[in-house]
């Protein structure tokens, strides 16, 4: 019959070899032993005191971090000379000389790095008797939340929002450019959003985390390195989802100064038709296959260029109504007309009737039906996937035509 708490020590014997088994042996071991000094002259002398197992004995470090499997750099240094480098994976034990082998400045530096956390770094001397080193790794102060893009009278752009005010540097290539983000973690579900950046000026986005920074790289089309695009930076703030924006627009350097006349004159061809009838069936079907808060974020006014022409077409609602002024899904009704009601009808864009469907018609009137979709995905929708996008744009056109008997 086995005693108890003899049981119980063969069961944490059982455990420590568990634990033991699971962690990596890397040997980080210098091809020559120190040289001969006073340790070899003191060492058996000393053997009284501190025991043989201290100088002779196998000398191994054991590394973890906390979260686990962070990716390790192990320096061997002696006399502030690099002897020896491997890399591992947490958890790891690590095989040194022995004592008697190592100099007195003999040390090892364990450097541990995982996406999404702060590098962290560690020097043990050989000679001490620390045999254990645990790495608690701390999240990077910002991290990137979501990503959004548009197109809007030649004129692209892209978002990428973080929940702290986040420092950037913008870095030129062939075929495009990089943003550096600071300190930065990526968000791995924002992987398949940044695919999907597609408009005729950006062909590809992709973000890599390099230690403690995020790079997003973005690929130009050949359309914007014809026309030479300008990159310009602008920073913004999402009050309601406390995040930070950072944007780049893509700007060509010649026929800009157009783009007030054709909004205006895309404006002014909008009637009545364009909201009335069947195309208020697709704008209540439209506003309720998008995601309502994504929608009203979208339409409110925050800072960007496409602002002053959401206004105008509000104003331009209010104008070719039937009842004159526009109108709330509570039935309130505003003159857009009048500022202190335009800023207003502003304030919840999302839910005035006929907008959506006006904002369409908009579109195609300033760019035509080639690049129509894409622009009003980015005034209504700029962080939803065009994918998507258009599976919602189909759905509320489709009743449309049910609509018309078609």
């Amino acid at each position: 019959m086995v005693r108890p708490g003899i049981a119980a020590a063969l069961l944490l014997l059982l455990l420590g070899v568990g634990a033991t088994a699971d962690a990596e042996t890397i040997q980080l071991i210098p091809e020559s032993s120190a040289s001969w000094g006073l340790r070899n002259v003191f060492a058996p002398f000393s053997v009284i005191f501190v025991g043989p197992s201290y100088w002779y004995g196998e000398r191994t470090i054991k590394v973890d971090t906390t979260p686990p499997g962070a990716q390790l750099d192990l320096f061997y240094v002696r006399a502030n000379f690099q002897k020896r480098y491997e890399q591992a994976q947490a958890p790891v034990t690590i095989a040194l000389p022995t004592r008697i082998e190592a100099g007195p400045r003999d040390a090892v530096t364990v450097r541990a790095y995982l996406e999404g956390y702060r590098v962290q770094e560690t020097t043990v001397p050989v000679s001490s008797r620390q045999d254990t080193v645990q790495l608690d790794l701390s999240p990077l102060p910002n991290a990137l939340k979501a990503v959004a893009s548009a197109y809007f009278g030649g004129r692209g752009s892209l978002s990428l929002l973080t929940t702290q005010l986040a420092e950037v540097r913008l870095q030129n290539r062939e075929g495009g450019f990089t943003l550096v983000l600071d300190q930065t973690a990526n968000t791995p579900e924002l992987a398949n959003a940044l695919a999907s950046v597609r408009n005729p000026y950006i062909s590809s986005v992709s973000a890599q985390q390099l230690g403690e920074d995020l790079l997003v790289r973005v690929d130009t089309t050949p359309l914007a390195q014809s026309e030479k695009v300008e990159l310009r930076s602008r920073q913004g703030q999402d009050a309601t989802r406390g995040l930070h924006e950072f944007a780049i627009d893509l700007v060509p350097s010649q026929g800009a100064e157009n783009m007030v006349g054709r909004a205006q004159a895309a404006i002014a061809r909008l009637d009545r038709r364009d909201v009335t009838g069947c195309a208020a069936v697709f704008d209540d079907a439209f506003r309720r296959s998008l995601d309502r808060e994504g929608l009203t974020r979208a339409l409110v006014p925050h800072g960007a260029y496409t602002d002053p022409y959401l206004r105008a077409v509000m104003k331009r609602l209010g104008e070719i109504s039937p009842e004159g002024g526009v109108t709330l899904e509570d039935g309130t009704r505003l003159n857009p007309v009048a500022p202190i009601e335009l800023a207003a009808a502003m304030s919840q864009a999302s839910e005035v009737k006929g907008y959506l469907a006006l904002l369409r018609a908009f579109s195609r009137e300033l760019e035509g039906p080639d690049r129509a979709s894409e622009t009003l995905r980015g005034l209504v929708a700029p962080e939803l996937e065009p994918s998507r996008f258009a599976a919602a744009l189909a759905g509320a056109e489709a009743q449309e035509k049910s609509c018309r008997g078609q």
